[in-house]
């Protein structure tokens, strides 16, 4: 019993750690409430950075300075994506409110002889309402905000560099024989982060691209801001810059300009809309975890609803790794049995067979001479 107890007790005291560090964590996290979005967008990011900080040691770069790399290309990145935001926000407000204003307070529609009015003045009025607002406040957090990017770059930095440390005191306390589990959650969750991230910025940055020149072709003054708007749409999953030709398309026919709501329409969807999901996402997703739109939609409208702005990536990671551990957990139990083929062995089987004949199930036999066995009736 005593080499039992010695045998056990660095196990127990991993567990006593790892629960004492879980508690901290929580503790941590409520104190750091305010900036926990920051952390864990700089969490997630750092994750998908650190392959290429590790390919950069193999190139010959130390650590540090590979850290340094990884990290750069992190904060460009970050820039390129909420640089567009703020241009939009700051410099392009007025812009966006003037083509709001212009839009006609009523959109008469004739369908099957039939004459309708729909009344937009109210919701003319709340979209304003909102801009306005949200620029007033977008303006006062600036500080908040440059601070929050600060902490973003440096913990960034200091995740990639120390990222193998965390990783291994993360996965301490798991027993080996379940390690095989953690590291297919972890997988999926650096592809799911690959998509979210890499695929989803290299749509928005087609999607600016095509959507500029096409607009400015169309003949809108607010060109820059109509792609901008279109770009940072693209990060909605399945409708994404649909929700900006869409409103486009029905001024255009509300003013009677049937020409220019045909053009905007059909180009619009297809180039701007389409094109970049089609011509750029195939080529980037063979990395990619390979989620549903489905589930990705409900992951991004849930996070977005429940953790605000980091939910957007934070929810379809959560269902990602959910739906990772249902595999597993399904393998774990049926193996490469279909769920039909479940279905009619189950009806199949005659009541009180065992368990162990179904497919997928293994059935375990003690002899009786084996340790443990039951011992045989006189």
């Amino acid at each position: 019993m005593a080499v039992t107890s010695n045998a056990t007790a660095p196990r127990n005291r991993r567990y006593v750690l790892a629960g004492i560090v879980a508690m901290l964590g929580l503790v941590t996290g409520a104190i750091l409430l305010e900036v926990l979005g920051t952390i864990l967008f700089a969490l997630t990011v750092a994750y998908v950075l650190m392959p290429v900080q590790a390919w950069l040691v193999r190139r010959g770069l130390s650590e540090w300075l590979a850290a340094v790399g990884a990290t750069l290309i992190g904060f460009v990145s970050a820039v390129a994506v909420f640089a567009p935001i703020v241009v939009t926000l700051y410099f392009r407000i007025d812009q966006v409110m003037d083509v709001i204003e212009g839009i006609p307070q009523e959109v008469p529609i004739e369908a099957l002889g039939m004459a309708y009015t729909i009344e937009v003045a109210e919701v003319q009025s709340i979209a304003l309402n909102f801009l306005s607002g949200a620029a007033v406040s977008f303006a006062a957090a600036l500080p908040v905000l440059a601070i929050k990017f600060a902490l973003f770059v440096i913990l960034l930095f200091a995740l990639v560099l120390k990222g193998d440390a965390a990783g291994r005191a993360a996965i301490a306390p798991v027993p080996r024989e379940y390690r095989d589990i953690v590291h297919a959650l972890a997988d999926r969750a650096r592809e799911t982060l690959y998509a979210i991230y890499v695929l989803q910025l290299a749509t928005s940055v087609a999607t600016l691209l095509i959507g500029y020149p096409l607009f400015w072709l169309l003949g809108y003054e607010a060109a820059f801001t109509l792609a901008i708007i279109a770009a940072i749409l693209q990060f909605v999953p399945i409708i994404g810059p649909s929700l900006l030709i869409a409103p486009i398309t029905l001024y255009h026919v509300a003013a009677g300009e049937l020409t220019a709501a045909v053009l905007v329409g059909v180009l619009g969807i297809t180039l701007v809309a389409w094109f970049p999901d089609i011509g750029i996402r195939p080529r980037l997703a063979h990395r990619s975890a390979g989620l549903p739109g489905s589930l990705y939609f409900v992951g991004f409208t849930g996070g977005l609803f429940t953790l605000g702005p980091i939910g957007i990536v934070v929810g379809p990671l959560i269902v990602a790794v959910f739906v990772e551990a249902v595999d597993l957990l399904a393998d774990e139990v049926n193996g490469d049995v279909t769920f039909s083929e479940i279905v009619e062995a189950d009806l199949e089987e005659p009541p009180g067979e065992d368990a162990g004949s179904r497919p997928g199930t293994e059935t375990t036999m003690t002899s009786p001479e084996e340790p443990g066995s039951r011992p045989a009736d006189d």
